[in-house]
């Protein structure tokens, strides 16, 4: 017979953090020794529009848009426009989340 347990008995006991001020002692990564992905690190503080245009998309994807189309669509209804002031097409989306990736 197989013994059930409720606990992982491998578990390490948790230790809480402990306020250290000598430099690079606590629990913060030392400078220089983190790798920094892409999508962590920014040119310059978002724009208005940038701002602007996520919390579009945080609406449209809380109502429910899943595909490329949907987002266009939510977009539309939402009268969030694009950067030229025009409507919003599946291309020009797709081109938009490009050049805000790089």
């Amino acid at each position: 017979m197989e013994k059930v347990v409720n606990f992982n008995p491998n578990l390490k006991p948790w230790l809480a953090p402990q306020p250290n001020n000598v430099a690079c002692k606590g629990v913060i990564e030392k400078p220089g020794e983190t790798e920094n992905f892409i999508w962590q690190t920014r040119k310059a503080e978002p724009t208005q529009y940038e701002n602007d245009f996520g919390d579009a998309l945080e609406r449209v994807f809380e109502a429910g848009a899943l595909e490329l189309e949907q987002v266009v669509a939510g977009l539309n209804r939402e009268g969030f426009r694009t950067p030229e002031g025009a409507t919003w097409t599946a291309d020009r989306l797709a081109a938009e989340l490009r050049t805000l990736a790089d």
